[in-house]
Order: C-alpha cells, then structure tokens, then sequence
C-alpha cells in the first residue's frame, strides 16, 4: 500500500520542501508554500511487469519517417503565423491570458473553420453547455462537427478523447481540471501538474493536437509553476489592454516554430478580427504638431511593425521624481534618462517623466531607444517632431548611435506608408538605399533632434 506524507508546494515556481516556508526558497516569494497531500510511489516489483510489455524498441534517427507531417490550417493568418505556419498533429499548445482579453473567443473562431472539414471536441469546466451556445450564437459558430462537452474530471475527458477520436480537444481551462485520486483542490500546483501530464501523454498516444487554456496571475505570467510552460510544445499568450481593442498574440514558446512572431487581432462585436496591417492601425488618430511624440519602426520576428512613442517631461512637485513606463521596460528607461543627463546635456534629474508605446504593443527592442529619446527630449524643450519622419537606433552607454539589424526592411516599411524622412544610425548608410525618402545618418542624440525638429 503506498505511503501519504505531507508536502509543501510553491504556488508560483512548483518548489517542493518537507517544511513550510515563509519566503519561497526558489522564486523568493512570499506565502505561497501550500500544503499538498502527497502519495510515494508503488515498489518498482509490482510494476516492473507493465514496464517491460510497454518496451519500445529505439529507433535509428534514419528510420523514423516525416512524410505524414502535415499541419492543420487554423483559417487565421495571424494564428498560423504565431504558430509556425499553423496547428501540428499531436502538439500540445497552452493559451495565456488576462480574464476577457480574447481566449475563448478565439478557439470558438477556430472551431468555426476547422469544423467544417475536422471533428472538434470542445470541453468546459468554467461554463455550462447554455452558455456556450449563447457564445457560439453571438460569434456565428454553428458547424456540425463541433462537440461540446462540460467535464471537469481528467481521467474522464481523457477516455473520452480515446473513444471518440476527435481531430481537435480544447480544454477550457486546466486550472479548472482536476484528478479525483489527488486530495489537493483544482488549480493547485499538483493538480494543474498532473492533469498536463495527463493530457500530454494522450496528445502524444493519440496523435490529437490540444487547446489548452491558462490563466494568469497578478504578474500577468501564466498562472500555475513554470514546469506547466515546460511540459507543452507551444506557449501562446495574449497581450493587450481589455480597455483597448488591440490585441496582440505572442509565441512565448514553440517547438515548431520561431518565438519572434506575433499576431495582431482587433477586438469586435463579432469576435476577434486579423488586423492584416498593424502600422495602420497602431498609427491612427496620430496627433498632428505635438510635442512629445515619435514614429519608430520595430521588428517583430519578420514583419516591421511602425508603432507611435510618446514621452511626457513635466515639472516634478516631489523630492523624488516619478518614472513611469508603458509597454517599454523600466530599466531601460532609466538608463536612456541618465545617458541623456550625462553624455546629451538634457537633465531630467527634476521632471517627472512618462513613457507610453500607443496601441498596447510592447516593444522590448533596443532599436525604439532613439526614438523614445526623441520623444523625452522634444516633451523637455516643448518642440514638435516632424510628423513625416521615423526614427530608429540603438543608444550606447557613450551616447552612440549605434547601427540596427535589418535596416532597409524599416525603410521600405517607412516608405510604404508614406514617410519622406527616415533617420537611422549613420552606420546603417552603407548597406541601404532608398529614392522615395531622404535618409539622415546621426552619430549621437543631439544630431538625431535637430535632423527632426521642427
């Protein structure tokens, strides 16, 4: 008979220690060791038997065959493309995401296109078979093939899986899942564990492709110990103000494909929308004649993506200035402030500043760095940039304008919406060119402002 003892579990990095801890040994969290109930494994005599009729014999790596690998078409360019070209057979993909950004909507949209041809098992554990024909109804999801089934016991929904065959599962969502021979309660660092094991494992046996949807927590990390993150073959994850109708679905891991590409998606009445041009959209309502604002040009894996920085440097009525940043990081905000005190003579030691990346994109590329300098130092001098220029470079700790990858995709992404003035790294000159604009090459910050000022 196996043995119970008692364990304690980090709700946050899956951490496991004999004792209760305040303060996470691991992550350094606080109060997040829970007690979890915990069974110690069967002698290896009463199991060796199953073991070795379960034997596969290995494989040379010659022997193995590709030639059925195919993947399903979701019906979303955007999807496919986060996905690597869209959905392998077997894979399991888990989809993160704030409460109402958009997950559900989404997998009932794939429902939709994929049922027509695919047999789709849909399981709930959050809403009732009521609710989700209201939401099919209002999304305009009426295929024959799509099965829904509300379920909250894995061993169940995996025997089910197993007898009906289905092209297609999504599970909605694992934190409500659970396995009735654990004592811990659903969403519980074990539970949510095992029951991705479990799923895992029939993914695999069956060679069904899974949905798998995740909360988050307060962080905006996808709720639940990083080794859920490990036992999937792909991490989606949506990202985006519920304020907002932008949202943009991002790849924080793939096995089948690469994590630089994004998916941007608009938010409607009829569900979520493809926004086939981001630039546009991201670049609409632009003020004209204000200070404080800038267009840059980022890559995101490989499409150029034109998006508006907007700084604000105002008078600071404290000791200690604020610094506030969105959709830019914190500490790279800091550092461009002390280089434009130090090496530009712009000083915002006693100005409260502001960052903002509009649209709800976030942009950790260091290629925006000139572009959010622009905007800090044009919001201090109260001038206007020109509204037909772009600007792109990174900034060195020496105040360098330092030269940018794939500069001539920005350019010709610049061109095709209609700006006359690109200034880049002097640097990024040699290797472009460009008859529809006039290209300015900078070497410090002081060049770049007065090549855009007005």
């Amino acid at each position: 008979m196996a043995k119970i003892k008692s364990v304690y579990i980090c709700s946050e990095c899956g951490y496991e220690s004999p004792k209760w801890y305040g303060k996470c040994p691991s992550c350094g969290e606080w109060n997040t060791m829970n007690e979890e109930i915990k069974e110690t494994a069967k002698t290896s005599s009463s199991i060796s038997h199953s073991r070795v009729s379960n034997y596969t014999k290995p494989l040379t790596i010659d022997e193995i065959s590709t030639e059925d690998e195919h993947r399903y078409d979701t019906g979303s360019k955007e999807l496919n493309r986060v996905l690597g070209g869209g959905i392998v057979k077997g894979s399991l993909i888990l989809l993160g995401g704030d409460p109402g950004i958009g997950k559900s909507t989404v997998l009932m949209q794939i429902c939709q296109y994929m049922g027509d041809s695919l047999k789709i098992l849909y399981v709930s554990g959050e809403e009732s078979k009521r609710q989700l024909k209201l939401r099919a109804i209002r999304l305009g999801v009426n295929s024959p093939n799509l099965f829904v089934m509300t379920q909250t016991d894995v061993e169940i929904i995996c025997e089910q899986i197993r007898s009906e065959k289905p092209d297609l599962v999504m599970i909605d969502s694992i934190q409500t899942m659970n396995l009735s021979e654990l004592n811990s309660s659903p969403g519980s660092v074990t539970q949510v564990r095992e029951c991705t094991n479990m799923l895992m494992r029939t993914a695999k046996e069956c060679d069904i492709p899974m949905f798998i949807v995740g909360h988050v927590n307060k962080e905006g990390s996808i709720a639940g110990p990083k080794v859920l993150e490990h036992i999937v073959d792909t991490v989606l994850h949506f990202e985006g103000d519920k304020q907002m109708s932008c949202r943009i679905l991002r790849a924080v891991k793939n096995r089948y494909g690469s994590t630089n590409e994004i998916g941007v998606f608009e938010m409607t009445d009829k569900g979520l929308q493809e926004v086939e041009n981001p630039s546009v959209m991201l670049l609409s309502g632009r003020p004209n004649n204000v200070s404080g604002t800038c267009v840059t040009c980022t890559i995101e894996g490989s499409r150029p993506i034109l998006a508006e920085t907007q700084g604000l440097a105002t008078q600071s009525g404290y000791g200690n200035p604020r610094r506030m940043s969105t959709g830019f990081d914190y500490n790279r905000l800091s550092l461009l402030l002390a280089v434009l005190e130090k090496r530009a003579g712009y000083y915002f030691s006693n100005c409260d500043t502001y960052i903002n990346i509009v649209g709800g994109l976030r942009v950790d590329e260091p290629a925006i760095d000139l572009s959010i300098a622009i905007a800090l130092i044009s919001s201090l001098k109260d001038t206007p940039v020109d509204e037909k220029a772009v600007v792109f470079g990174e900034i060195g700790l020496a105040g360098e304008i330092r030269a940018v990858s794939q500069a001539q995709m920005r350019i010709n992404e610049a061109v095709r919406l209609g700006f006359n003035k690109i200034v880049l790294p002097y640097h990024n000159l040699k290797g472009v060119h460009c008859d529809e604009a006039e290209l300015i090459g900078v070497k410090n910050i002081r060049q770049a402002f007065e090549a855009v000022s007005q």
